[in-house]
């Protein structure tokens, strides 16, 4: 299982872990990266079913938790620091619940262990309209998805999934697997029944409705030491939106 996971490697030092969100991929987390390399060893994942990672059967937070669990032991990872945004978070509290062992500190943006209601059916919808076989460009995808998704940025974000391969567009993640699996990755994290009793962040971006007041009882349930840290004049992707003071709000977490 372990093949299944590409990822990318930086800098020396403690090692740290990112990992993207929903239809994202490792250079989504690039700019964070680039911030903490010169004081740690920053291993940035493909997700199960994104990008260069391969595919599972059964895609699940826990089946992805495990995956990245064997991907740390095949390459002698024993424990490092976690950063996950959105479901890179879901992800990375699944390990922390299913391996404690694997986690030192553990960085949460903007998501907590709790159960979402659908947010992307526009995005399924959208991908599903392109017809691979009859566009020329990414422009071309880019008008059939505007009529779906209006926001550019959030179309630019999505388009980076297509590629051109031997002449043929296809998607890079797996859009038929992530369709049918997303009621499991939007769910609550699974282990209702453990917790996590090592330091844990959640770092909130100010406008966003992903963290709410109602999740606290149940992310101190799951994680005792958890902190709270909001980040003003930002949305959902608090990360790109105000880098410099979210991998400043990292750097204290982590150096305490």
């Amino acid at each position: 299982m372990s093949s299944l996971i590409h990822h990318s490697r930086w800098g020396s030092g403690p090692a740290i872990v990112l990992v993207h969100g929903l239809f994202g991929s490792l250079e989504n987390l690039g700019i964070i990266a680039r911030q903490l390399k010169d004081d740690y060893s920053v291993y940035a994942i493909d997700l199960p079913g994104h990008a260069r990672s391969g595919h599972l059967d059964d895609i699940s937070l826990a089946s992805m938790a495990d995956t990245v669990v064997n991907w740390m032991d095949s390459i002698d990872l024993p424990q490092a620091h976690f950063l996950g945004h959105s479901l890179g978070g879901k992800v990375s509290m699944e390990i922390a619940l299913r391996h404690p062992e694997k986690i030192n500190k553990l960085i949460v943006a903007d998501i907590a262990p709790v159960s979402y209601p659908r947010r992307h059916d526009d995005v399924f919808t959208a991908f599903g309209a392109v017809d691979l076989n009859a566009i020329s460009s990414r422009g071309d995808a880019d008008k059939v998805m505007k009529q779906f998704v209006d926001v550019d940025s959030v179309r630019s974000f999505l388009l980076k999934n297509l590629e051109k391969n031997d002449g043929h567009w296809q998607w890079k993640m797996d859009l038929d697997g992530l369709e049918q699996s997303y009621e499991k990755l939007i769910a609550g994290n699974t282990l209702y029944d453990a917790s996590f009793e090592r330091p844990v962040l959640f770092i909130k971006g100010e406008q966003s409705d992903y963290i709410l007041p109602e999740h606290q009882e149940k992310i101190l349930e799951l994680f005792p030491l958890a902190e709270a840290k909001i980040i003003h004049g930002t949305e959902h992707w608090l990360h790109v939106q105000k880098p410099d003071i979210f991998a400043h709000t990292v750097k204290r977490f982590l150096a305490k």
